[in-house]
């Protein structure tokens, strides 16, 4: 009986320790800030397959944030913060019609606890509308885009940062058969951003 006691009381210390321990690792994994450029993971996508000369299409970029931080909104609740955005630098034949940027959402934090930031967390969608000119090369094309944020977590926000992100696609001739790409990141439920 003695031993199944002890036993007992071994097996619920071991658990107190592994579950300290994963604490512990836990609020290390928080006090060790990332490195700017380290708290998003970008995917891009076209959303046709091929792109006809001639034609509209969009770009998503797909913005996944590491669930310790924010970054700030397109339209950030102050003119000093810095605001997300998505610059690409189209070669010859290809013209931008149009960014679109998802709402943000208000958030109080301990370093702002009067006022509350309008922020992206999570999952954020920004997307570009382009034109395939009747010039646009045939064949594959990259498109290399820059993503400048500004991400902060509980306690401080990092320098702005420049990420470079790129879509790769195909470029077919005007009248080509084409389908639409991707519709889990371009339909109507996938556009909401946050």
């Amino acid at each position: 009986m003695n031993s199944m006691k002890t036993s007992g009381r071994l097996l619920a210390l071991c658990a107190l320790a592994l579950m300290a321990g994963l604490a512990g690792n836990t609020r290390a994994q928080e006090a060790t800030p990332l490195a700017p450029a380290q708290v998003v993971k970008t995917h891009a996508y076209a959303s046709l397959d091929p792109v006809p000369r001639g034609k509209d299409f969009q770009v998503a970029v797909v913005v996944d944030i590491n669930e310790a931080y924010h970054m700030n909104s397109h339209k950030p609740s102050d003119s000093y913060l810095i605001p997300t955005t998505l610059t690409p630098q189209l070669p010859a034949g290809f013209t931008l019609l149009d960014t679109t940027y998802p709402l943000g959402h208000l958030k109080k934090f301990p370093f702002s606890p009067d006022k509350p930031l309008d922020v992206y967390s999570g999952s954020v969608t920004l997307r570009l509308k382009l034109t395939a000119q009747s010039s646009a090369p045939l064949g594959a094309v990259t498109i290399p885009m820059t993503l400048r944020y500004q991400a902060c977590n509980n306690s401080a926000c990092l320098p702005p940062v420049k990420v470079p992100v790129s879509i790769e696609f195909k470029v077919a001739a005007a009248g080509s058969a084409s389908h639409p790409a991707h519709p889990e990141v371009f339909s109507a439920a996938g556009s909401s951003g946050n």
